[in-house]
């Protein structure tokens, strides 16, 4: 569940967060979030993909010290759960259901189409 009000949550946390919300969710792994774009790219709408990508750009620079005090941490922070708020209302069930029966549409079509052709050649030849 996503914490909107905890104030002592880093950059860091929060990039941490997004990272194992977009493993779980869209399947989207690698070393840091910049790699996982590569692969997430087509997954994401546009305004989410911006967002991880605000947050990949600051990967590195939160990991150091001086330099994460130059972040904009409420910006970071607002992009991170726009982040976590979209993921959570992916349903992976329904997703799975989406994609089985698209394959069945895909099948039945193509079946039909077969027996169509089947047909039409019968009837040019005059078997029918």
């Amino acid at each position: 569940m996503i914490s909107m009000g905890e104030e002592s949550e880093t950059v860091e946390t929060m990039i941490q967060r997004v990272r194992q919300a977009l493993r779980e969710k869209e399947g989207i792994s690698g070393q840091g979030l910049a790699d996982g774009l590569k692969k997430g790219r087509r997954r994401l709408p546009r305004r989410i993909f911006r967002q991880v990508q605000k947050l990949a750009d600051a990967e590195k620079t939160a990991a150091h010290p001086k330099l994460a005090m130059t972040l904009n941490q409420p910006e970071l922070l607002s992009a991170g759960q726009d982040i976590l708020g979209y993921l959570e209302k992916i349903d992976l069930a329904d997703r799975r259901k989406g994609r089985w029966l698209g394959i069945l549409g895909a099948v039945t079509f193509n079946l039909l189409a077969v027996i169509a052709l089947f047909v039409a050649v019968l009837v040019w030849r005059g078997l029918l």
